[in-house]
């Protein structure tokens, strides 16, 4: 049909809607019922991790050790807003990566190595079940100096490993000669290489403040001791300070993950990795799929057009929405690598502090390479769907003409939605232009939801108010390319009027709040699992 599919709608918190394409189309929502809490404006999210008060963002150090997870996260204890020289690691505990319980903060800036803010960085497991966290330590507020620190657990017998110590010999890396003070930060999980030395690779700022956004490695042979390498693992002349470096082997297709997923031990016969870098220009995660060398501890990005090499922010992004530090780690218990990352919300200072909190923590996600062996593919880990207290099936036999809508009542202020769209013929699709490639989300402000195309656009609407006119829409059209088809994924924001969400409004509002992950089963079919939370999710 030229004039378009039809939106497919839902409204949460009061009801869901949905209105297909014209097609039989199957929906299974499923839904999660829990108390909601009210904290000034705005309502507080229950599926996605989050501190019970005060400003969180990045995830740090990850683990899965002795049969617990923990979750570590950059907390500011003294208040919802930033607070450079107040941050601390926040630590939470849980069996199923969804349930978690809140310890006390592990890291506090309080010795003259971290005195002004216990940074990002990354937990790694040592010999005989050691765990040990790698941090950057801001001090000397009035230059900003960055340096790296290492604690370990005062009692590594305890399960869930309440009291972390500090070296008196930190710092164990100091500011190199040839970076500013402020431009070196966040260490990875470490790894041993082919030499028997361990490896951490930490972001920094070499040659000033207008150098290369770099990097750089450093070796050790027992963790305490460490020297840089003599080439960064990876430097780019165009993006401006990278952040939250994350370098973690991925298995070949068809091969079995098992210890490949390893970071800290890189297996033998790996031949590619995935290094993963957020850039502050654009507050984006961007990665590539390349090949690690360990001998001279360099990465190359293997890629269709050399000129992306230099340049990652032209590299592929994990989330087109408001997401940004993400963290991976192995998780033994279930033999997969676990993606965390940051919501950077678009709330102002004011919102925040009136509701008490700012920031939550994406869905833990499984991820892996993809067939093609270019791109990483992802999706909710299964332990997600623990949370659905109630299920909603709804079954549609009969098609729906363009615009029509069907609502679907009961559905609680937290939903998990399955979809599943039956498109009966792809004739109509568009023809997949090749500079599209270069900006996705531009794209998708160009080809807005109320814009018809050949196949497309479909999907959700969810915040809608019962009348329509407030709405997220959550849409899909795919496109002829290369004698296969694509499928673009956008989220439109600009139907939202309510005030607290004004920051996206004025935006454009096309970076998704809500985790979707999008797979053609068929050339015909495609599935999308959304999991939809309130305005503050």
């Amino acid at each position: 049909m030229a004039a378009g599919l039809p939106l497919a709608a839902c409204i949460v918190a009061f009801h869901l809607c949905l209105l297909l394409s014209p097609s039989t189309a199957l929906r299974r929502l499923s839904e999660a019922e829990s108390s909601v809490a009210r904290h000034g404006v705005g309502i507080r999210p229950a599926y996605h991790f989050l501190p019970a008060k005060n400003w969180q963002n990045d995830p740090n150090g990850p683990m899965y050790h002795n049969g617990v997870y923990h979750l570590f996260y950059q907390y500011n204890p003294l208040g919802a807003t930033w607070g450079a020289g107040n941050l601390s690691w926040g630590h939470s505990i849980s069996r199923d990566l969804v349930n978690w319980a809140a310890l006390d903060t592990a890291l506090d800036p309080t010795a003259p190595f971290d005195n002004n803010g216990c940074w990002s960085g990354s937990a790694t497991i040592l010999p005989g079940s050691i765990p040990a966290l790698m941090y950057t330590g801001r001090i000397d507020a009035g230059k900003e100096v960055q340096v790296q620190n290492i604690a370990f657990p005062k009692n590594p017998a305890d399960p869930f490993l309440h009291e972390w110590v500090k070296p008196a010999y930190n710092p164990v890396i100091r500011l190199p000669i040839d970076v500013p003070g402020d431009k070196f930060r966040d260490p990875t999980t470490a790894w041993v290489g082919g030499d028997g030395l361990w490896r951490i690779a930490v972001a920094a700022k070499v040659g000033g403040p207008s150098g290369i956004a770099s990097t750089l490695i450093y070796r050790s042979k027992d963790f305490r001791r460490w020297k840089r390498n003599a080439l960064p693992l990876y430097m780019s002349h165009t993006a401006d300070m990278v952040e939250c470096p994350d370098l973690f082997p991925v298995a070949e297709p068809g091969v079995e993950e098992g210890r490949l997923g390893y970071t800290s031990e890189m297996a033998s016969g790996v031949l590619r990795h995935v290094l993963k870098l957020s850039v502050m220009e654009t507050t984006q995660d961007y990665y590539a799929v390349g090949r690690y060398d360990d001998v001279v501890d360099t990465f190359v990005p293997e890629m269709d057009d050399e000129r992306n090499v230099d340049d990652c922010r032209t590299w592929r992004r994990l989330d087109y929405g408001h997401m940004y530090a993400s963290k991976t780690f192995f998780d033994a218990r279930k033999n997969r690598r676990v993606l965390w990352a940051w919501a950077n919300e678009s709330d102002s200072k004011d919102d925040d502090i009136a509701k008490g909190w700012s920031g939550v923590q994406t869905f833990p996600r499984k991820v892996w390479l993809d067939k093609d062996g270019k791109q990483l593919r992802q999706w909710p880990i299964e332990e997600i769907e623990t949370l659905r207290s109630k299920q909603v099936i709804y079954w549609l036999e009969a098609q729906v003409n363009a615009g029509g809508v069907n609502k679907i009542v009961g559905a609680g202020a937290q939903v998990d939605v399955e979809a599943i769209f039956e498109i009966p013929s792809l004739e109509e699709a568009e023809t997949f232009e090749p500079n599209w490639l270069l900006d996705p989300q531009k794209l998708c402000e160009e080809k807005r939801a109320s814009m018809p195309g050949g196949v497309g656009p479909f999907g959700l609407l969810v915040m809608a108010s019962d009348d329509l006119r407030e709405h997220t829409a959550i849409f899909f059209r795919v496109f002829r390319h290369n004698h296969n088809y694509k499928v673009l994924m956008c989220t439109d924001l600009t139907r939202l009027i309510n005030p607290w969400w004004r920051a996206l409004e004025e935006g454009g509002g096309h970076a998704s709040r809500h985790e979707c992950t999008l797979s053609m089963r068929k050339t015909t079919t495609a599935r999308c699992l959304c999991s939809i939370t309130g305005p503050a999710s």
